[in-house]
């Protein structure tokens, strides 16, 4: 497994994120699909997250991204969406006509990679019982 790191934080932040246009309306098609997934890519680099899977259906997005801690998975979609949404507006005026906003309000995140969760919590409830040896 590969870590990163700032100045203070060594990480490993995987999430899946989902989210939709407003009323599920299936505009993110062609041009605008495409033009979609050069923002969302300009965006992540911008704030220094990496894209691992991206996928653009008609009618939601799919991100499988790396995000720094210290920065946020709220502030990072709440950045992409908004970036997205304004510039995406500008330039195709057929989602201005059809939609009162872009996006939804909300999403879907989950956190994804590292090790199963029933072995760190094995790991953390050993905890005692190996600092109670290494004092000994």
């Amino acid at each position: 497994m590969k870590y990163k790191s700032n100045n203070n934080v060594v990480y490993s932040c995987k999430y899946h994120v989902v989210w939709c246009p407003k009323y599920r309306r299936k505009v993110l098609v062609g041009a605008v699909c495409e033009r979609l997934k050069e923002l969302i890519m300009q965006r992540c680099s911008e704030i220094n997250s990496e894209i691992i899977e991206m996928e653009i259906m008609p009618d939601h997005v799919h991100l499988l991204v790396e995000v720094d801690p210290q920065f946020g998975i709220n502030r990072a979609i709440r950045s992409i969406k908004g970036y997205t949404s304004y510039t995406l507006r500008k330039e195709f005026k057929e989602l201005t006509t059809r939609l009162p906003t872009l996006w939804t309000n909300s999403y879907f995140v989950s956190t994804v990679g590292g090790a199963p969760l029933n072995a760190i919590k094995q790991y953390i409830e050993n905890q005692p019982r190996t600092e109670r040896r290494k004092e000994t």
